[in-house]
This record gives C-alpha cells, sequence and structure tokens, in this order.
C-alpha cells in the first residue's frame, strides 16, 4: 500500500532539493553590491509615503471574508455541473436550495450593511 505514495515521496525530494540547490547557487553567484537605493522598500516603482503600519478600517477585512465565503461556495458549484446529467431532477433542487442559502446570506449581508462603502 506504502509503494504507490512512493511515487510522490521521490517527486517532494526532488521538489525540495531543486528549492535548495537553486537557493544555494543564486546566493553563491549573485552579485552582493547593496546600496541605499536597493535596500528601501519597493512600492510599484514609486519612492514609499507614510508608514507601513497604518491601521486598515475593518470593512476591508469584512469584503475580503464575504468574497472568500462566496467564492468558496461558488467552486461548489462546478462538481455539480460536470455531473449534472446524472443527478436529475434531485441535484438540481438541491442546487437550487443550496443558491437559495446563499442568496439569503447575501440579503442578510446587504441589509446589514456590510456591503455600503463610506
Amino acid at each position: 500500500m506504502l509503494a504507490g505514495y512512493l511515487p510522490v515521496l521521490i517527486l517532494a525530494i526532488i521538489a525540495v532539493l531543486f528549492a535548495a540547490v537553486t537557493l544555494f547557487v543564486s546566493n553563491f553567484i549573485g552579485h552582493k553590491k547593496p546600496s541605499e537605493d536597493k535596500l528601501l522598500p519597493y512600492e510599484c516603482g514609486n519612492v514609499p509615503v507614510g508608514t507601513a503600519r497604518e491601521r486598515f478600517p475593518v470593512r476591508f477585512y469584512i469584503y475580503a471574508m464575504l468574497f472568500i465565503v462566496f467564492d468558496v461556495e461558488v467552486a461548489f458549484m462546478f462538481p455539480w455541473a460536470v455531473l449534472f446529467k446524472g443527478l436529475g431532477l434531485l441535484g438540481l433542487i438541491e442546487m437550487a436550495v443550496f443558491v437559495l442559502i446563499l442568496l439569503l446570506g447575501l440579503l442578510y449581508v446587504w441589509g446589514k450593511g456590510a456591503l455600503e462603502w463610506e
């Protein structure tokens, strides 16, 4: 049974060795001439403005969490779409209930004002 995992183990060892060798070789043959310009934080080619310790309003995190929730739920629809013909009417009803629950969740967060940008 464990023999089936041997190719995966070999691939993992090759991947780790490749990463280690690449980092070692680039560190060994790379140029090391630090300057003041090279040590500056990079911000899209512009000189950084302000501090990196700036606080963001919580609404950014709420948007991110809502996006992840609805994005992951949409990912569950792909296997259903692939097997749609084989699932028949029961599969269609189950997906309709699933989408209805998602819509109720969307209406709830919309009603709470979580989607309002101020």
